[in-house]
């Protein structure tokens, strides 16, 4: 595995755990505690530096959801609420300051991507963000935290071409909803076909609208469809996309429910099938936008697979080499998770 000076950024945090949603619900902290373990025990312990997130302002909320759906979601976690719009997306006490962290862990490894300190990054958060709308809660998701650091990325450094690729087994309706009529940010999404599907979104006719026409690409799949499938669609889709687009950032939604034993969807992928995912995405940074590429914990939900898969994946990023940024690059500086 060639070996670059830097270090994969990790961006971990305790304050995420404090999101309770209940003994039964498939969203649970255990999904961090466990990946934070084989993080730190495996193979790419030596390779990481972990950092702590930090709140997502004001600003950089609303410039994706409405300021009174901050208001109305604040006030229900802190009256002791139990969901906010529907019972799936369960809510404690704390669950409105852990979704802040979970906004601004883009942006956070967004800056330390700028300023030189890592070949790419990963931030392991909760709450999830990809179903998220402008004003409504949607499939655990509060904050839409990849919409948030796509406008983030524009605003603080001028990176004017975004492309998400989200791969989450769900359509991430949040995510082209905010996005639709812009031509700037290209969304890209390889999801289970909505006719069987939550949330019911995300068909291949759907290409954006206005000046955004053209900046949607939806590569719904059937049930059943397994890793073959999905490598066609890079070859085929998404390899002639980026050519096309050519993102001077990139940011990954990456689900992990895909898994074929993860019973949240009916596809059938591999654990291998993320170490390729991996190395696809360090490819495209290298090629398109070298030291700029940004992956955000979206779904996965068993606990025997989902610390795996992300180890795939990022074993996978770190395969490839992935080139510096070409801004000053500062001397690497490891923190502990607060």
């Amino acid at each position: 595995m060639p070996h670059s000076n830097q270090p994969l950024l990790v961006i971990q945090d305790q304050h995420f755990l404090q999101h309770d949603t209940g003994p039964d619900h498939p969203e649970g902290s255990w999904r961090l505690t466990a990946i934070a373990q084989r993080l730190g025990a495996g193979s790419l312990a030596g390779r990481i530096a972990t950092f702590p997130s930090r709140p997502a302002q004001r600003q950089e909320l609303t410039a994706i959801h409405d300021e009174n759906y901050l208001l109305r979601f604040e006030e229900a976690a802190l009256t002791g609420r139990s969901y906010l719009d529907h019972p799936d997306n369960q809510i404690c006490y704390d669950s409105y300051q852990a979704a802040l962290l979970a906004a601004g862990a883009g942006p956070a490894a967004i800056d330390l991507l700028e300023a030189g300190q890592g070949c790419a990054a990963f931030a392991a958060v909760r709450p999830p963000g990809h179903h998220a709308e402008r004003a409504m809660a949607l499939g655990f998701c509060f904050f839409n935290n990849a919409a948030v650091a796509a406008r983030y990325w524009q605003n603080r450094y001028q990176r004017r071409r975004l492309m998400i690729i989200d791969w989450d087994a769900h359509h991430g309706n949040g995510i082209q909803a905010a996005f639709e009529e812009d031509p700037e940010v290209f969304y890209l999404s390889i999801h289970e076909h909505p006719t069987w599907s939550f949330p019911g979104t995300g068909w291949g006719e759907e290409r954006g609208s206005g000046a955004g026409r053209g900046t949607t690409l939806n590569l719904p799949l059937p049930p059943g469809a397994d890793d073959a499938a999905v490598l066609r669609l890079i070859s085929e889709k998404v390899e002639p996309a980026l050519a096309d687009f050519r993102p001077q950032a990139l940011i990954i939604a990456a689900g992990f429910d895909g898994h074929r034993d993860d019973d949240m969807s009916g596809l059938a992928y591999s654990d291998q099938l993320y170490r390729q995912l991996g190395r696809a995405a360090a490819s495209w940074a290298g090629r398109h936008c070298p030291g700029r590429l940004l992956t955000l914990l979206e779904g996965g939900y068993r606990t025997d697979i989902l610390p795996l898969a992300v180890e795939n994946y990022l074993t996978g990023l770190l395969a490839e080499e992935l080139p510096a940024a070409d801004s000053q690059t500062h001397s690497n500086q490891q923190r502990e998770m607060p």
